[in-house]
């Protein structure tokens, strides 16, 4: 059975922004043990002191600024571009590789968008909205779901790779904004993240750091 520390660390651990204001030092200890207990249902079994004391113990941890001070530093010098009227379509897999291989030299010949991610049953497309006609004429009868009134925001960080926790951080923001990531790639330095366009201004307002 999990100790009160490991059931402490743990739920603060699941839970972002608590996290980041024991961090900073801008919790309530006590408030924060009587929701740990209440929420873990675990009132009975030890006390809230135990459980404030394992909060004290982790926030010596995590503590330290450098690191998300670096993440900050990082988004502030990215360049970001943002691409609209982009539709993603969920293929089976099953579909004859050469045909899509055809229709992404099609495509890219306009120097359109074009990306294809494969999973274990099936295949993800992203294309702009120009391009539909020619998927839904080649795999008319291989389409799982197709979503539209989509945005791709293209967020390039030289120098990402090297700085852990970065990619959580730009998610965890869109999270907080009740932002859902429709998909979510990267390439080297480029994190491409899309969302609904309608929430394309709410995320641009976050995004600028």
């Amino acid at each position: 059975m999990p100790t009160t520390t490991e059931l402490t660390e743990g739920y603060i651990s699941e839970h972002r922004s608590i996290k980041d204001c024991l961090q900073k030092g801008i919790i309530n200890y006590s408030a924060l043990s009587r929701l740990i207990g209440k929420e873990l249902n675990i009132e009975r079994k030890t006390s809230r002191e135990a459980i404030l004391v394992a909060a004290l113990r982790f926030k010596e941890k995590i503590k330290g600024t450098a690191l998300k001070d670096e993440i900050i530093k990082l988004f502030k010098n990215s360049d970001i571009e943002i691409k609209n009227n982009i539709v993603i379509y969920t293929l089976e897999k099953h579909i004859y590789p050469g045909a899509l291989i055809d229709i992404e030299i099609t495509i890219k010949k306009d120097k359109d968008l074009f990306f294809s991610i494969e999973g274990t049953k099936t295949i993800t497309l992203v294309i702009q909205e120009k391009n539909t006609k020619v998927i839904e004429q080649k795999f008319k009868n291989n389409i799982i779901k197709k979503r539209e009134k989509l945005s791709l925001i293209t967020i390039s960080s030289p120098g990402i790779e090297n700085i852990p926790g970065a990619v959580y951080h730009i998610s965890g923001l869109f999270f907080e904004s009740d932002i859902n990531i429709e998909e979510f790639m990267s390439c080297h330095h480029d994190t491409l993240i899309v969302i609904e366009s309608k929430n394309i201004n709410k995320a641009i307002n976050f995004l600028k750091l």
